[in-house]
């Protein structure tokens, strides 16, 4: 299987998980999943200084600066098999 199809099948996995994963995990998918998916984060942060879910989720994307789409990819599917334990 390639690697795009690999990532779309994890990313259809992850909605199946036997149990929620803890905040951090799921702070990590979401940036995993939006750097393969769209590469580096070119938005600004968040205007609201209440919204701390959005700026989280900000600041997990702008972490992976710099990583490959297809490294982000992996890295997602990796995790998501991890957790499907």
């Amino acid at each position: 299987m390639e690697l795009q199809e690999l990532f779309q099948q994890a990313a259809a996995n992850s909605k199946t998980l036997s149990a929620k994963p803890d905040n951090e995990t799921l702070l990590q998918l979401y940036s995993l999943y939006k750097q393969g998916m769209e590469g580096d984060n070119t938005g600004e942060a968040p205007s609201n200084p209440f919204d701390f879910v959005a700026k989280a989720k900000h600041m997990a994307w702008e972490e992976l600066k710099g990583t490959t789409k297809e490294a982000a990819m992996q890295q997602y599917i990796d995790l998501v098999n991890k957790l499907k334990g």
